[in-house]
């Protein structure tokens, strides 16, 4: 591994690193305050967040493994391993949101709903969103810098939880007034919300982990390819991704009248375009001499 890519994926599991215990944190503080309160927004919270620690966990361990170089057995590297880890994180998500659907429905029809609600649930709940808004954004940086879909997926379960534990906190100033339902109602809204986070994110997961191709990538290259007149034609273009690279594949025809070597230079140049133009991708193409 050269030393770019080692000080990419040190900075890359630190980022993991500090979200596993944040998660570690925020999940013991809200299961004492919910098991004490009896609130079910609060219990609803301290799952969602005991799946960002297993989420956060996954996303420690697949950042380190997907900067793996390619080897015998993995020829294309192990990337992936960040796109399976995003897709297993959002079924997670969708897991957690049947239960809290469950849980607060149930409460909802048989009228259960009285909580008790002390300085503590209003702590950790602010706590928490405290928490993570700081780590929602360090991972959103990262996982822009990065190309990261796992370091992504971690940002979108810290991003989830911004938004719901809002939505609990106003359900536990509701039951100051004795409007202890809308506890209940909190634990709904918090799981409409996680549901549709996770359901985009497993589409995307889904996405790359079948080879569906980046959609503005390809024009892209066919775009860079007209800068240089030398070449004629580029075809069978192929294009995928594999966590936080992309992989492209295409043949490139260039004037037959050409040498060897002038042809291999072109190839470099535009190879070189491309890798300018598109950040963390790697290229592979066959060079062919115009008939016409």
């Amino acid at each position: 591994m050269d030393k770019t890519l080692y000080k990419e994926t040190r900075e890359k599991q630190l980022v993991a690193l500090t979200s596993v215990l944040a998660a570690i944190l925020l999940t013991t503080a809200k299961v004492i305050v919910g098991i004490l309160t009896g609130s079910i927004g609060i219990i609803s919270e301290a799952l969602h967040s005991s799946l960002d620690l297993f989420a956060a966990l996954i996303t420690f361990f697949a950042v380190r493994i997907a900067d793996k170089p390619a080897d015998s057995t993995h020829h294309f590297g192990h990337g992936k391993v960040e796109n399976l880890s995003a897709f297993i994180q959002a079924i997670l998500l969708i897991i957690t949101c049947i239960w809290i659907f469950y849980e607060a429905t149930n409460r909802l029809i048989t009228g259960n709903t009285e909580i008790t609600v002390t300085f503590w649930s209003f702590f950790v709940i602010i706590l928490s969103i405290i928490v993570d808004i700081s780590r929602a954004n360090a991972l959103k940086k990262a996982a822009r810098k990065y190309n990261s879909q796992a370091l992504e997926a971690d940002a979108l379960h810290f991003s989830t939880d911004i938004l719901s534990s809002s939505v609990v906190l106003l359900g536990l100033i509701g039951s100051l007034f004795s409007f202890y339902f809308l506890d209940s109602v909190a634990a709904l809204i918090v799981a409409f919300i996680v549901l549709l986070i996770a359901l985009k994110l497993g589409k995307k997961a889904i996405d790359v982990l079948i080879d569906r191709s980046p959609s503005d990538i390809a024009e892209k290259i066919i775009e860079i390819s007209k800068d240089i007149p030398e070449i004629t034609d580029v075809h069978d273009l192929r294009v995928r991704s594999s966590g936080a690279f992309i992989l492209v594949e295409l043949n490139l025809h260039v004037d037959n009248q050409l040498s060897l070597e002038e042809a291999h230079k072109i190839s470099h140049r535009y190879e070189k375009r491309i890798l300018q133009e598109i950040k963390r991708c790697k290229v592979h193409m066959h060079i062919e001499p115009d008939n016409e």
